[in-house]
């Protein structure tokens, strides 16, 4: 039976037939949707007839949705079409094939219908009959069998991944925008049900699964595909939402397709942004699976996103990201929609995986949207973080950036309680874009094999401390940023020039300026404490009241910042002194440490004079992967080297003497 990628390759060859109207960017407004329409054909081929028959049957006494489900149940799918056209039909009339065709769309159900008018595939109807490519398009796909015998579902939906990157390619697209590799969804899938074994293969269990960015629906149905292998028992309630058109089409048609547990009314996939339009707000789901689009802002969204995280249950509460990278709110909205874990109401808690580049991990400092993010999932009063596994680079289609996936529950394992487990998978992988295909997709070079795939879910399953396995306590990723301060050292001196100065703001002044400059002199005074309270003694003789802005701009005219100085006191008072804040410094202390300690230890030997500010201490979380796996490669020994460069030389002059022989 020929593969995925022999249907794929047809497709495009069709493909070229729009090269003029279309630029290639332009190829998937025509090939999606035509491929869709004809999988739509070729499902419903053995039941046509029954459906014409039921349509004639009862077409004047029922209309709508009632309509639909009775057709629906003769087609045997979730989906029906009560025109008496197919596609070699289509092919019969090429004077009237876009009638036709349109025709043939408005007879599918409601929930099609739908679909292609998210597609907006009539306007490209239009199009390409206006450039006389329509008939020679439906004809060529009438050529193109993609009944389920013939190309099963998982195969259509490896055909759907293939077409999708290279229309991505061509439009220089980034990598998370559609779909993710199966081998990835694979492992967040493993990983998501690894501990539900028990709970899983109970008869009669029902679960719910979302995914708020789905694309065109891989993870949902890698999610089912699973648990048919695995957990037959179990039915799992698929639900996805995507603001992508085109991709939400494509998904909702592939959850149509395929033989996909499904909670009732046919609306799993919805149409929408996530962060803006929560189509399942309210709801709860017991799993979660997502690949948000890395580095995408959120500039379009930011009044509604800011009004959210100001509600007091808002999604957005723990902390709003930089601008430029949204990736971090789909988590909130993820969590929000967390099942409790109450047990005795069989609500076993929620677990989710998402996958993130690498800038979620330490963007921010400690006080920023993403630190707080950080914290929140992480201290012990949530400890929601279970883990977080690091990909291979070149992993993904478009883009070779490292990639990372987080495991999130409100329903750790006992002996995960207050534990994070990091987990590099960084050199766990083969040549190739797939295990099908050695060459390179894209920027996709590399793919994970299944063996290796198996060792990354028994290193998670483990839990132990080894080479490519650490656990840490929550705590190890804490660190208080503590602010340092040193003392302002000021330098008094009066000189014409800054007299001049300060009499042009204060001219009022020019008495006691006058009175100052005879008492002190011209000198320069390195204790502005005491030069300070002479000139306050001296205007208190005059019955002078300066007000508090007239002090300072004395000050800020007549003193320059000198190292030999003696510390300015704070606000005049025997106790404390007044900071330099262009000196001003901040410590990281981790949490486990005594932060006193830590100061007396770390900072006071090389500042003597500082001090720390803790009103100001902000705690924050990152989690610095490369620290915790760093190798160390010793250098190679000095005669190794010599050799080297002894042989290069030699090599150079032995070239040279060919050259000038």
């Amino acid at each position: 039976m020929p593969n995925h990628s022999y249907f794929a390759n047809l497709i495009w060859q069709i493909a070229d037939l729009l090269r003029g109207p279309y630029r290639p960017p332009q190829y998937e407004r025509v090939m999606l949707p035509m491929t869709v329409l004809r999988r739509f054909d070729c499902v419903l081929a053995p039941t046509k007839s029954k459906v014409l028959a039921e349509h004639d049957r009862w077409s004047d006494r029922l209309h709508g949705d009632a309509l639909d489900v009775r057709l629906n149940r003769a087609a045997g799918q979730r989906f029906h079409n009560h025109s008496p056209l197919d596609f070699e039909k289509l092919k019969g009339d090429p004077d009237n094939i876009e009638r036709h065709l349109n025709r043939y769309i408005d007879c599918f159900s409601a929930n099609v219908r739908r679909i292609f008018e998210y597609f907006e595939f009539e306007a490209e109807i239009e199009k390409m009959q206006e450039s006389n490519i329509l008939y020679l398009v439906v004809s060529k796909f009438c050529d193109v069998d993609l009944h389920p015998d013939r190309v099963p579902n998982e195969q259509m939906g490896f055909l759907f991944e293939n077409l999708i990157r290279r229309f991505n390619e061509l439009a220089n697209e980034t990598a998370g925008d559609h779909f993710t590799p199966r081998e990835v969804i694979r492992l967040m899938v493993s990983i998501l049900f690894i501990h539900d074994d028990e709970l899983l293969a109970t008869p009669g269990t029902v679960r719910k699964l979302l995914d708020p960015a789905c694309g065109t629906g891989g993870m949902l149905a890698e999610a089912q595909n699973y648990l048919r292998e695995h957990h037959s028992a179990a039915r799992l309630y698929v639900y996805g939402q995507d603001y992508n058109n085109r991709a939400f089409a494509t998904a909702a048609s592939d959850m149509l397709m395929k033989q996909v547990d499904h909670n009732g009314g046919g609306d799993s996939i919805r149409f929408g942004d996530s962060l803006t339009e929560d189509r399942f707000e309210g709801e709860t789901f017991d799993y979660f699976l997502t690949n948000p689009p890395f580095g995408v802002d959120w500039k379009r969204q930011k009044n509604e996103i800011q009004r959210e995280h100001d509600r007091p249950d808002g999604r957005f509460g723990a902390g709003l990201p930089r601008v430029n990278d949204g990736s971090l709110l789909f988590l909130q909205h993820m969590v929000h929609k967390f099942e409790p874990v109450r047990p005795d109401e069989h609500k076993h808690g929620s677990r989710l995986a998402i996958v993130f580049s690498g800038s979620p991990l330490f963007t921010g400092g400690a006080g920023s949207g993403e630190s707080d993010i950080r914290k929140w999932i992480i201290e012990n009063e949530n400890d929601w973080l279970e883990a977080i596994i690091a990909l291979p680079e070149q992993m993904f289609y478009n883009t070779g950036i490292g990639t990372y996936i987080w495991i999130v529950t409100n329903r750790k394992e006992e002996r995960r309680k207050g534990k994070i487990q990091l987990l590099d998978a960084r050199d766990l992988w083969t040549a190739g874009g797939s295990a099908d295909n050695k060459r390179s997709l894209g920027d996709k070079r590399r793919h994970i094999a299944a063996e290796q795939l198996e060792e990354i879910v028994q290193l998670y399953g483990r839990f132990e401390d080894g080479e490519r396995s650490k656990i840490f306590d929550n705590a190890d990723f804490g660190y208080a940023r503590v602010t340092v301060e040193r003392p302002l050292r000021l330098r008094y001196q009066m000189t014409i020039e800054d007299k001049s100065r300060f009499l042009d703001a204060c001219p009022y002044l020019l008495d006691d300026v006058q009175a100052i400059d005879k008492t002190l002199g011209r000198e320069p005074s390195y204790d502005w404490n005491a030069t300070w309270e002479s000139i306050a003694d001296l205007l208190r003789e005059r019955q002078s009241r300066w007000k508090k802005v007239e002090q300072r701009l004395f000050r800020d005219v007549f003193t320059e910042k000198d190292p030999q100085a003696e510390r300015v006191r704070k606000d005049g008072q025997e106790k404390g002194y007044e900071p330099d804040t262009a000196l001003r410094d901040f410590e990281n202390v981790p949490l486990k440490d005594d932060i006193d300690a830590y100061f007396e230890r770390e900072v006071r030997p090389h500042v003597p004079d500082a001090w720390m500010d803790r009103d100001k201490d902000k705690v924050g979380y990152e989690v610095n992967f490369n620290r915790h796996f760093y190798k160390y490669t010793p250098p190679r020994p000095l005669e190794e080297i010599d050799a080297d460069l002894k042989e290069a030389e030699e090599k150079i002059v032995r070239l040279l003497r060919e050259v000038t022989e």
